[in-house]
């Protein structure tokens, strides 16, 4: 069998398709290398590889749903009603994942096809024209943080599970892999090398991209992704921070109700949102929303196999909470969020803001709470679209309200983590709650090692 490398599949299309398509098939020279000097000449050829770039970040095993998915069935344990016969996702909704498993696969191998296709963008900026450099550069350094981000919260113990400084996270690759030779094995860094990477990179997008920026990063995208990071590293200064430069920016605003903020259930398009802060735009042309490939009754273009458990639904929500009214009946109950084929996935939304800045507050307890509004004004703007009241903001409400709002978004495995917040029988920091490297890469980089509990 020919040799797997780590990076083996992490040439982005575009590339190849620049270097190779005017060519006849017997000039076409060896493809394990691919020379940037003969794919990306012009300032139109690099800003074409960042477009592809977002669609690997988009492909269904990275942010188009899949890794979310995956993360909510680890999280489970009354929700999510599981009756598929993938036998990859009932490694994850029974919290007994194999080394061998394709879905963890894929989840690694596409996350670092972003990273590579990022990586020949960040490579050759000196080639966009110089008004687009900033741009470019900061989009790039946007996909290539957050992939990295999501990356090591999979595939590395939580920051605040022993020691970051040793634990280890994932490779980290800063420059374009273009030759396949045994020079491509990297070791895994530490889990805060990790997350001072994805820092330093969403820091400088955020520097860097422009305020509004059609559906693609923003620096509010930049700086939303900041906030997500450093509430999972318990830096609640900075989360607030961040946070609140995505609220105070004005750009964002909650949708009248709470289903608004998701794709119209049934149709063939997806737009984003008011509260949109970033999504993955999803087209018949560039795949489908990965969330519905499971979440989504047959009715609604999935498969319906896996069903909300209605007993959940009654006893989590109240009679008067509008987000009561976000399931729907299709024999069995479903989450409307993801009842269309080809709705945009929503990564980053207003809603998850206010509750950041609002747990972050109630954390800190300042005299003067960051943004300027206290944790039970936050609080009520998202409890105030789902029609409810608010009279408290303790962290027990505002970590129940994340509950409520951002359920089936991918959120319940991290924050139990972050929390310490034991998952049935399984402690918060047990080993079976953490992604294995694959075996395919651990095959061919004999560099890498094995997570605990899946030597």
């Amino acid at each position: 069998m020919k040799k797997t490398y780590i990076f083996k599949l992490i040439f982005a299309s575009v590339l190849i398709t620049a270097a190779f398509s005017c060519k006849k098939a017997l000039d076409i020279v060896p493809v394990d290398t691919l020379e940037q000097s003969r794919a990306l000449l012009t300032s139109k050829d690099v800003e074409a590889a960042l477009v592809g770039t977002y669609s690997a970040l988009g492909s269904r095993n990275f942010y188009g749903g899949r890794p979310f998915l995956m993360a909510d069935f680890l999280a489970n344990t009354n929700a999510i009603v599981w009756g598929g016969t993938y036998e990859e996702l009932t490694q994850a909704i029974n919290k007994s994942l194999l080394k061998t498993n394709g879905y963890v696969d894929n989840v690694w191998a596409d996350g670092y096809t972003a990273i590579n296709d990022a990586n020949n963008v960040i490579a050759v900026i000196g080639k966009v024209e110089a008004a687009k450099q900033n741009r470019v550069l900061g989009e790039a350094k946007f996909i290539r943080g957050s992939a990295y981000f999501d990356l090591v919260r999979l595939f590395g113990k939580a920051y605040n599970d022993g020691n970051p400084n040793t634990n280890l996270g994932v490779p980290i690759v800063l420059s374009p892999t273009t030759t396949i030779s045994d020079a491509n094995y990297v070791s895994r860094a530490t889990v805060a090398a990790v997350y001072t990477q994805a820092i330093t990179d969403l820091t400088d997008a955020e520097a860097k991209l422009p305020a509004t920026n059609g559906f693609y990063a923003t620096k509010f995208s930049a700086a939303g992704m900041l906030a997500r990071l450093y509430l999972q590293m318990g830096d609640y200064a900075a989360a607030a921070n961040a946070a609140d430069r995505v609220i105070a920016s004005g750009n964002y605003s909650l949708t009248t109700s709470f289903i608004n903020a998701f794709p119209i259930m049934g149709t063939s398009v997806g737009v984003n949102t008011t509260e949109d802060v970033f999504s993955i735009q999803v087209t018949k042309l560039t795949g489908y929303n990965g969330y519905n490939e499971f979440y989504g009754s047959s009715s609604y273009g999935g498969r319906g196999d896996a069903v909300i458990d209605p007993t959940w639904i009654s006893t989590t929500y109240s009679a008067t909470d509008d987000r009561i009214n976000a399931f729907y009946d299709d024999g069995d109950m479903f989450t409307s969020k993801f009842a269309n084929s080809f709705g945009n996935v929503s990564i980053i939304r207003l809603a998850e803001m206010y509750l950041i800045r609002a747990e972050c507050n109630a954390r800190l307890a300042p005299f003067a709470p960051i943004g300027g509004q206290t944790p039970l004004q936050d609080l009520a703007v998202v409890r105030s679209r789902a029609n409810l009241t608010t009279t408290t903001a303790t962290l027990a409400d505002i970590l129940f309200e994340r509950k409520l709002e951002l359920a089936f978004e991918g959120f319940a495995l991290h924050d139990a983590k972050r929390t310490q917040t034991n998952i049935g029988s399984l402690s918060w920091n047990s080993n079976k709650l953490v992604f294995p490297i694959p075996q395919r890469e651990m095959d061919a980089n004999k560099a890498l090692v094995q997570n605990a509990g899946y030597n």
